[in-house]
């Protein structure tokens, strides 16, 4: 199913904001207001550290709770120190490597939401628990204040020839994707026992997840979906070829039962629907919540959009290998791979039973390769008698 003019601007408009861990003030702000909407057939629990719950109101307690989970921050800096004006001390929270910090024009934003043009000028030496740099303002400006957020200085974002070129769409496009989902699956009546989790402050070690799990915020029986974009590879996992059923990362691979009911679910779809697309990789460029809440003894799996310029890196390989220089830009994924990924999130929500292990096609397979060739057993066991 196409995605409609409404959830496309959805995207646009929640990918765009300024956030940071811990510091995700407008996108909460933005999905307050989509809750307000939808106060009558949904219901919202919160913790102490800010991570929100949504499920809905005519939620079934007889099902497993499948929650789609995604994180609201993105790496960015935040001002701990206004030295002067136009001097400024900023801490970076997330992964970005140190050449794409020189000399690079920023953005910074006031509690009014007014945008002040800095240029990064070095790192400031020193122990911190986060990477501090300072910054010169282009103008001076009186409004600036400590835990105000900066960010790279890019282009508006925009949707063009099929892509989303934004500010921040990991993790913002995989929360948009989650709304859009539960707003479908509300409007039609389907699947009360699936929610929302959102959590905070992701790109620091996952914060907010961990805090999810010790808050008990997160039903011990839940499964959870856990939403990324993931760094695109053009011959491994291509922007445009679908969304990706993620199963595993740098740190783990994630619960085998969920993901191998997925990944039945999904194959057994597209041989029933040829134009569905999505992939299955194993993505070990970096580290994603579902090895979290794994590591816990939830049952989580990932599934992401493929994405270009990851933490808004141009060209990271050429730069790591000094052929080419560090520039930051707008990452960017496919509108396509988006409707892919609600597509898969449907699916599982209407579909996916709640201890389905997805291996009956397998051990099938199986069962019949063992018996059409066990007579090499039997053989090799008659020699051994001789």
């Amino acid at each position: 199913m196409k995605s409609s003019a409404a959830e496309q601007q959805l995207l646009l408009a929640l990918t765009a904001l300024p956030t940071a861990a811990g510091h995700e003030d407008a996108v909460i702000e933005f999905i307050n207001k989509w809750i307000a909407k939808r106060a009558a057939t949904i219901s919202v629990k919160r913790d102490d550290g800010g991570n929100l719950l949504i499920t809905q109101r005519a939620f079934n307690n007889k099902r497993r709770p499948l929650l789609i989970t995604a994180h609201l921050d993105h790496p960015a800096f935040v001002v701990r120190r206004v030295v002067n004006p136009r001097a400024l001390e900023l801490e970076f929270r997330g992964g970005v490597h140190e050449a794409y910090f020189k000399n690079t024009s920023i953005e910074v934003i006031d509690a009014a939401g007014k945008r002040h043009t800095a240029t990064v000028m070095g790192r400031v030496k020193g122990e911190h628990i986060f990477p501090v740099y300072k910054a010169q303002l282009k103008l001076p400006a009186s409004t600036i204040a400590l835990g105000n957020i900066a960010r790279w200085r890019l282009r508006k974002a925009r949707i063009a020839g099929g892509v989303l070129h934004t500010n921040a769409c990991d993790d913002l496009a995989a929360a948009a994707t989650a709304l859009t989902t539960l707003d479908r699956l509300l409007k039609s009546k389907r699947a009360p026992h699936v929610g929302l989790l959102f959590t905070r402050a992701e790109e620091i070690g996952f914060i907010g997840a961990l805090h999810s799990i010790h808050s008990k915020l997160v039903p011990r029986n839940a499964r959870l979906l856990c939403l990324e974009n993931s760094r695109s590879f053009p011959h491994d996992s291509p922007i445009g070829a679908g969304a990706i059923l993620r199963v595993g990362d740098r740190a783990s691979v994630f619960s085998p039962t969920l993901t191998n009911a997925l990944s039945s679910l999904y194959e057994n779809h597209k041989k029933q629907n040829p134009t569905f697309k999505y992939q299955r990789k194993l993505m070990p460029g970096g580290a994603c919540e579902a090895t979290a809440f794994s590591a816990y003894g939830f049952e989580s799996t990932c599934l992401c959009l493929p994405l270009g310029n990851y933490h808004n890196m141009r060209d990271i390989d050429g730069v790591l290998k000094g052929k080419s220089k560090a520039h930051v830009g707008q990452e960017f994924i496919s509108i396509g791979d988006f409707e892919s990924l609600i597509a898969m999130l449907e699916l599982a929500a209407t579909t996916l039973k709640d201890n389905d292990a997805g291996t009956g096609i397998a051990v099938a397979v199986l069962d019949a390769l063992h018996a059409k060739r066990k007579f090499v057993l039997a053989t090799q066991a008659a020699r051994t008698r001789r």
